[in-house]
């Protein structure tokens, strides 16, 4: 097999037009220059240079192969240009896991700057509601996901980046006897119909686990996957529910949204990345966008 390196120096001979001209650019001692020729004519079972006088000319393999050395020459400055841009975070490609609720507040103002600071960068966005978005990423067919739950030590691999506690609250219709409190004790709702708002998964969880630590299990008698659609049911009276800040961004009319205490559920929200993709600067930025949007 040629050796690439060789052929480098092969090229360098070549466009001198002598070995020794060729290791004073190289910073060689012309018996090395020759050595390594030799041993890239072993390699390549023919002679590749021939002596003229005080220097030496190229045989028609000698030619071929460096014409081959400059193209690698090439190819490999280009690898370089791309690989600087991809790092530098001028060009690349972005691929990102979200679920409903934390795309108002989170993904959208961090988009925004990660498109002012990163234009070249193509962003690969898909909502992802009924899977859980973290295999995705240990996979390495996305980069970042948005993901609840406790947190904890990271994973082989994976960076979990805390970026916001999201409380939940009650939403009670407008004429609840509990509405006019400024805080509910979550075991005053035992006794209640109540409407879900999220689907099962970690979400849920949090809700369940309040409830059964405030002493009950809620009687869902609708559910909905939706916080509008929730809080549209609550309007109608139809029962009383828990939904996350985050998911209180436009709240409908009908509806009195309280503070939960004893306990107060809270969903953590985290940003999972791939350690190796941290290596790219449009990552960082977006992680810093995303930390950044969670403290607003």
């Amino acid at each position: 097999m040629l050796d690439v390196r060789r052929m480098q120096i092969l090229r360098a001979v070549v466009t001198s037009g002598s070995v020794t001209a060729a290791a004073a650019h190289l910073g060689y001692t012309p018996s090395a220059i020759s050595q390594q020729i030799a041993v890239l004519e072993r390699e390549a079972g023919t002679v590749l240079l021939e002596r003229v006088g005080r220097g030496v000319r190229p045989t028609a393999a000698g030619r071929l192969l460096t014409e081959h050395a400059a193209i690698i020459s090439q190819n490999l400055a280009e690898a370089e240009t791309a690989l600087a841009d991809l790092r530098a975070g001028r060009t690349g490609r972005l691929s990102i896991r979200y679920f409903t609720s934390v795309g108002p507040g989170l993904v959208a103002p961090a988009l925004a700057r990660l498109r002012d600071e990163h234009p070249g960068v193509q962003i690969d966005l898909r909502l992802i509601e009924s899977e859980e978005p973290l295999p995705e990423v240990e996979r390495g067919s996305a980069d970042l996901a948005l993901v609840v739950g406790p947190g904890g030590e990271d994973l082989a691999g994976i960076r979990l980046i805390h970026l916001l506690d999201d409380a939940y609250h009650a939403v009670l219709p407008a004429g609840h006897p509990l509405a006019g409190r400024r805080t509910i004790d979550l075991a005053d709702l035992a006794g209640q119909n109540w409407i879900g708002s999220e689907p099962p998964g970690p979400c849920l969880d949090v809700v369940l686990d309040a409830c059964a630590a405030a002493g009950f299990s809620p009687n869902f008698v609708a559910r909905s996957e939706d916080y509008a659609t929730a809080q549209g049911f609550v309007a109608a009276g139809l029962g009383v529910g828990l939904i996350p800040r985050l998911g209180l961004d436009r709240r409908r009319a009908g509806v009195v949204v309280r503070r939960v205490r004893g306990p107060e559920p809270v969903r953590t929200i985290h940003a999972a990345v791939r350690e190796v993709a941290l290596a790219q600067s449009a990552l960082r930025t977006l992680v810093e966008a995303l930390r950044e949007a969670a403290k607003q």
